[in-house]
């Protein structure tokens, strides 16, 4: 259990720490109030995740478990949830699972937003 919240911990800085970058650099770029830094980091978060679960499926696969849990959970997780959301997103549609997908997709983001200005107002 200590391995793989070192593991975690590990990619979840290292992470962060490329969230940060990624994001100076691209909405460095921009000069409008769009934040491209963070979908930018949103969208590479996914495609990791993607591609480091495709890899890890199957017999013979490159990824370990100890890979992808410093990938997933600790490099994309760490700076960016938004990675594991779309990545249980597809595991539902992938299930068949389309209707709870669109139910968890919508309440996910309006439930997000609702807490974010709840918690906006009580700050004021």
């Amino acid at each position: 259990m200590l391995k793989n919240i070192l593991i975690v911990a590990v990619g979840g800085a290292v992470g962060s720490v490329a969230r940060y970058l990624l994001s100076r650099l691209v909405q460095g770029t921009v000069l409008s109030a769009f934040p491209l830094g963070t979908m930018a980091v949103n969208v590479a978060g996914c495609l990791l995740i993607g591609l480091v679960c495709g890899l890890s499926e199957g017999e013979g696969s490159p990824v370990t478990p100890d890979v992808k849990l410093l990938l997933t959970v600790g490099f994309c997780g760490g700076p960016t949830t938004f990675s594991t959301f779309m990545n249980e997103s597809l595991s539902l549609v992938k299930a068949g699972d389309v209707l709870l997908c669109a139910l968890y997709i919508g309440a996910s983001v309006a439930l997000g937003l609702l807490a974010v200005a709840a918690g906006w107002h009580l700050a004021k």
